[in-house]
């Protein structure tokens, strides 16, 4: 079957514009590696709080760790015609950007597989960023979830792809 038999070139339409599952049954197994960011602002006194471990709730951070990897491995229950895959690596970190007062969270996924793992980067930092929002809402409610893209990706069919501005 081709990339894709819809005339806009989506790979997840069929000719009649119909919702499928891509085959990737013909495609090469290759090492893929995906890197996704974003940020959550807030206020000075929150970003404070996280970074003095002083929030009743725990570790925002370890517990925002633990969700954005539990994320990447449940992406296929999330995003419908993802193909289920079987990750080698998970890792989500975060910086504290107190002149800006954010906190940026990255994540990159890999394996070796005939699929890539864009999606599974992108859900692990946005799962990671609302769980920052949620442990954190109590005492702010004005946070911002933003900005999530995808940094870079290697392996596959289409290359390697390098995010220019970041």
């Amino acid at each position: 079957m081709s990339r894709s038999d819809h005339p806009s070139g989506l790979s997840h339409l069929d000719a009649q514009g119909n919702a499928r599952m891509v085959d990737v049954s013909q495609k090469a197994v290759t090492n893929r590696i995906a890197v996704a960011a974003g940020e959550v602002h807030m206020q000075a006194e929150t970003l404070a709080l996280i970074a003095a471990g002083g929030h009743k709730k725990g570790d925002v951070l370890a517990v925002a760790r633990v969700a954005g990897i539990m994320a990447a491995k449940k992406c296929p229950d999330l995003i419908p015609l993802c193909h289920p895959l079987l990750l080698n690596a998970v890792n989500v970190d975060f910086e504290l950007d107190t002149d800006n007062c954010r906190v940026l969270v990255r994540a990159s996924c890999g394996l070796d597989a005939r699929t890539g793992v864009e999606m599974e980067a992108l859900t692990a930092v946005s799962v990671a960023a609302l769980t920052i929002y949620d442990m954190c809402k109590a005492v702010d409610k004005g946070m911002v979830v933003n900005n999530i893209r995808l940094i870079s990706k290697s392996g596959g069919r289409s290359g390697d792809y390098l995010r220019q501005q970041d």
